[in-house]
C-alpha cells in the first residue's frame, strides 16, 4: 500500500555532508511521524532523527548538533541534512514512516536502505 523510495547516500571525507531523501507514495490519508535510523553490521539499530506530523524533532544524541531533520508535506518527502561528518558515521540508514492509511488502518514502513562511508 506504501512505498518509500531513498536517495542521497555515498562516499565523503571527515567533515564533509551529505543529504538524505526520502519519499512516500501510495495509499497514505496522512502522516504520522517520518524519521531516520541506520545500522551497522552486528549491532542495533539506532534512532538519528524523527519528525511527528505536529513538526516535533528529536534526535539521536551523537548526531545533535550536526545533522538536521526536516519535511515537505506536499511530496510526503522527509529529508536528512548530515554535515561534519565523522568515521563513526558511517552505516546503513533507513527511512521510517508512520501513516495512517486510506480506510484509516495506521501500518509502520521501512525503506530499503542507503549506505552511507565517511572516509579519507
Amino acid at each position: 500500500q506504501v512505498q518509500l523510495v531513498e536517495s542521497g547516500g555515498g562516499l565523503v571525507q571527515p567533515g564533509g555532508s551529505l543529504r538524505l531523501s526520502c519519499a512516500a507514495s501510495g495509499s497514505i490519508f496522512s502522516i504520522n511521524a517520518m524519521g531516520w535510523y541506520r545500522q551497522v553490521p552486528g549491532k542495533q539499530r539506532e534512532l538519528v532523527a524523527t519528525i511527528t506530523g505536529g513538526g516535533r524533532i528529536s534526535y539521536g544524541d551523537s548526531v545533535k548538533g550536526r545533522f538536521t531533520i526536516s519535511r515537505d508535506n506536499a511530496k510526503n518527502t522527509v529529508y536528512l541534512q548530515m554535515n561534519s561528518l565523522k568515521p563513526e558515521d558511517t552505516a546503513v540508514y533507513y527511512c521510517n514512516v508512520d501513516v495512517m492509511v486510506v480506510g484509516l488502518y495506521e501500518y509502520n514502513y521501512w525503506g530499503q536502505g542507503t549506505q552511507v562511508t565517511v572516509s579519507s
